[in-house]
């Protein structure tokens, strides 16, 4: 055996290795790609569809629910097939929903039918984030996996232009030039299902074939983990901070980008889909890029204790802008961008402490912190569900300025759990 095809300490790859730089862009930009078109793209584009604010909201909430129940079914992805097929079925999946979406906007019954696909995409795609992470652990060595975790979150967050960003000026494009929303949108959501098609048979063919040694051992040692989840020291406490840190900003995303398209007569600010796509899909991803990696940075200097109120802070104050935005009803693309810019910027440097605080929370965990971590992310995804259900209805009748006095009220909220939970204050503090 050469060295070139010697197996890594979890797995073996039959063939030899091929490089992971074939595999691992690809594989990530592939992870973004569903979870934004069920996320953010289905609001927006309900929202050009005529649909109300609490409909949209109400109906695009319950598709966080996946990832909610994600951990309970994580299991069946280690016990049956290879982690390999699980990430090629799921994109052949998700390439397949995302064209009925587009077949079925023009259905007299669309919502429904569309709501179907969206629940299927989303249903794939949380499936495809377990057995991508776990592909990921078993076909790199530990090394490799040192090297390319920027790298993997690096063409996450270029998914998240493309599939925000570029695909809202496409189909703002269209139907400046088709004067026809719902056809603008099946050819939209119809280039997109090509291009992530072509994403699944690359995979099918660039993905090296892991043999995965290790089986989960049945859902016996399964319930053994929440078990012991929930009998950690402080885990009710853990729990209320993973349900109320991001409760405001939970109420905020939901309605921002319908708040942005609706007419001046409901309050809004009248923005085409395209201006939305470079607005909040563009900019406002950069500033939550940026936010992200300077969050990381701070608190590798000096810990999460340390950085956690100014965090609060970053992840709260900025929601003011909406505030004001939707009192002055600016028209400046220049003006919108650089504000959502600041509260995008903020919500990035202060979501740094929520994902610290889950791994502070798992560390102890031993064997089982993998696995713990994904509860947290179960609470994650619960954080944002919940709120954003009602989030519509709130809305509708309060009005768009006291809807985001609302959203400011509610940070402290933030502020309350952050006085609670108790940090080491030598975690993720870089070692002298």
């Amino acid at each position: 055996m050469t060295e070139n095809s010697k197996p890594s300490p979890k797995g073996e790859i039959r063939g030899g290795l091929r490089s992971p730089w074939a595999w691992v862009p690809s594989l990530y930009f592939a992870e973004g790609i569903p979870y934004l078109m069920v996320m953010t793209i289905a609001a927006i584009m309900y929202k050009r569809l005529g649909l109300n604010n609490d409909e949209i909201a109400l109906y695009t909430s319950w598709l966080y629910l996946p990832w909610v129940i994600k951990p309970l079914w994580s299991p069946i992805v280690d016990m049956f097939k290879s982690k390999r097929w699980w990430i090629v079925v799921m994109e052949f999946v998700v390439g397949v929903t995302i064209a009925g979406v587009a077949l079925t906007i023009r259905a007299p019954q669309f919502v429904q039918y569309t709501m179907a696909f969206f629940w299927l995409m989303a249903f794939s795609s949380a499936t495809h984030d377990i057995a991508a992470d776990g592909f990921y652990m078993i076909g790199l060595n530990s090394n490799q996996q040192s090297l390319f975790v920027g790298i993997r979150s690096t063409f996450y967050r270029i998914s998240m232009i493309a599939g925000q960003g570029l695909t809202l000026i496409l189909a703002g494009t269209l139907e400046k030039n088709l004067a026809d929303e719902p056809l603008a949108w099946t050819y939209t959501m119809g280039i997109v299902a090509v291009v992530f098609i072509a994403i699944f048979l690359y995979h099918a063919v660039a993905l090296p074939r892991v043999e995965d040694r290790q089986r989960a051992a049945g859902y016996g040692a399964f319930l053994s983990v929440f078990k012991e989840f929930f009998t950690k020291p402080g885990v009710w406490i853990a729990i209320v901070f993973m349900l109320l840190y991001r409760f405001p900003e939970a109420l905020l995303t939901k309605i921002a980008p319908l708040f942005l398209i609706d007419g001046a007569d409901a309050g809004g600010l009248q923005l085409s889909t395209e201006a939305v796509g470079i607005a909040q899909g563009t900019v406002g991803v950069v500033g939550l890029t940026i936010g992200g990696i300077l969050g990381g940075i701070a608190a590798s200097r000096g810990g999460l204790k340390q950085w956690l109120w100014p965090m609060v802070w970053a992840i709260t104050l900025p929601d003011l802008i909406y505030v004001v935005l939707s009192i002055m009803l600016p028209q400046n693309i220049i003006l919108i961008s650089s504000a959502i810019f600041i509260e995008q910027f903020g919500y990035g440097f202060g979501f740094t402490a929520y994902m610290l605080f889950m791994l502070y929370f798992c560390q102890d965990s031993g064997k089982n912190q993998t696995s713990h971590y994904a509860i947290c992310t179960g609470f994650m995804a619960l954080s944002m569900m919940l709120p954003g259900m009602v989030a519509g209805y709130l809305q509708q009748w309060l009005g768009y300025t006291a809807f985001f006095i609302l959203v400011m009220v509610c940070c402290l909220l933030t502020v309350a759990v952050a006085r609670i939970v108790k940090i080491d204050p030598s975690f993720g503090k870089k070692e002298n």
